[in-house]
């Protein structure tokens, strides 16, 4: 068997040779470039006829700088044809055989553009029908027995295909059954008009008015890992101990200015009406007279009687609320995440004292070079991204 692939591999090959032979011979030879007495007069190819739409698309291959330089190469070739250059000119211009410049100035002629494109290949013959690749993607939605979710060897092993086919279905459809994440739907019966509220202000804020979006990011706890960090070297990541010493927990209270993107904090030790009146006082002294637009969430906090009735001492403070279960809607939650990720997270801290001194660290680093976040998807796309998602987990359901 392996002698007769050799065969059929060595007389393919002899076939196209032969083929490039004729091609180039028919490219390269044509009596009207024969002198009147036989000799050979220099060759001049004719010229391809290429409409101007064909010429500004070839012109295009060329210059984008993503295009496979393949074709790049193969519209050099049929817009050199187009100007009447020889096949050898072109060739020696391109750094090409001449039978290259025949096979495709032939392909151009008798296909056009589609011609230049790189034609699908045969491969393999294919192993796995559509029908068996959907009895495995519904195999994959159904989780086993055993188990919560499918791994690609126990699926392989399952459906009696290799372990790589079962990761290419997965990717073909789009599906990650080691991944999951959390979503909760809002029961606020005013939310569609809490939403359309928030999202005005984002994307539409009132004139000579100040938008902060405040909140509270409560009881960090000053972490302190048990021994030293070790620093991360070529091939190892820094890695730190599993266990870690507790020294108390603070509140980071926050305001973020929507236009601006500056960001006001105060730390406290409790994250009661008390400190949330204090840090409401720190703003107003920052903003003296500027009509300012809140945007808070449900918290209890945000709403005891205190707090209304400073609300009602001070008029030009206009509050508004995120939907019940919503606090996404808060773009101080973004900065949350970040002060999280890039500075507590990966900290380790002996005193809550030195926890608040990295926070502070930190805001004084962020307002230096401080850039507004930008909310961009409409109030109307959100209420029609979660219709839709609600739809597919009634559904389910």
């Amino acid at each position: 068997m392996g002698g007769s692939g050799n065969s059929i591999s060595t007389n393919f090959s002899a076939v196209r040779c032969a083929m490039l032979v004729v091609m180039l011979v028919s490219c390269l030879t044509s009596p009207r470039n024969m002198g009147r007495e036989g000799g050979h007069m220099p060759y001049v190819a004719s010229k391809i006829r290429v409409s101007a739409r064909d010429l500004k698309t070839l012109d295009e291959w060329t210059r984008r700088p993503t295009m496979p330089q393949q074709w790049a190469l193969r519209a050099r070739i049929v817009m050199a044809s187009a100007r009447g250059e020889g096949v050898r000119a072109i060739a020696r211009q391109l750094d090409i055989r001449p039978a290259t410049v025949c096979e495709w100035r032939q392909r151009y002629s008798a296909e056009g553009i589609s011609g230049l494109r790189t034609r699908a290949r045969s491969g393999r013959p294919r192993q796995i029908s559509d029908a068996r690749e959907r009895s495995i993607v519904a195999k994959t939605l159904t989780p086993p027995r055993h188990a919560t979710h499918w791994s690609t060897r126990k699926l392989a092993k399952e459906t009696k295909v290799s372990p790589a086919s079962v990761g290419r279905i997965w990717n073909k459809f789009g599906l990650q059954p080691h991944r999951t994440a959390t979503f909760k739907f809002s029961k606020d019966p005013a939310f569609e008009e809490k939403l359309t509220d928030v999202v005005g202000l984002y994307m539409d804020p009132p004139e000579k008015a100040i938008v902060l979006c405040v909140d509270e990011k409560s009881q960090i706890q000053a972490l302190d890992r048990t021994q030293p960090l070790l620093p991360m070297r070529s091939g190892l990541p820094e890695r730190r101990t599993h266990d870690y010493k507790r020294h108390g927990t603070t509140s980071l209270f926050a305001a973020l200015e929507v236009a601006s993107g500056r960001v006001l904090g105060r730390c406290f030790p409790k994250h009661t009406h008390v400190e949330f009146l204090s840090f409401l006082d720190a703003i107003a002294a920052r903003h003296r007279r500027s009509e300012i637009h809140l945007i808070c969430d449900n918290y209890g906090t945000h709403k005891h009687p205190a707090v209304r009735a400073w609300f009602k001492e001070h008029p030009r403070f206009k509050v508004h609320f995120t939907p019940t279960s919503a606090s996404w809607l808060n773009l101080v939650e973004r900065w949350f995440a970040l002060i999280t990720d890039q500075s507590i997270r990966r900290g380790s801290f002996t005193s809550v004292r030195a926890l608040e001194r990295a926070i502070l660290r930190y805001l004084a680093h962020w307002n230096e070079n401080a850039k507004p976040f930008r909310w961009t998807k409409s109030a109307q796309t959100i209420l029609r991204s979660i219709q839709r998602v609600t739809r597919i987990y009634e559904a389910g359901h």
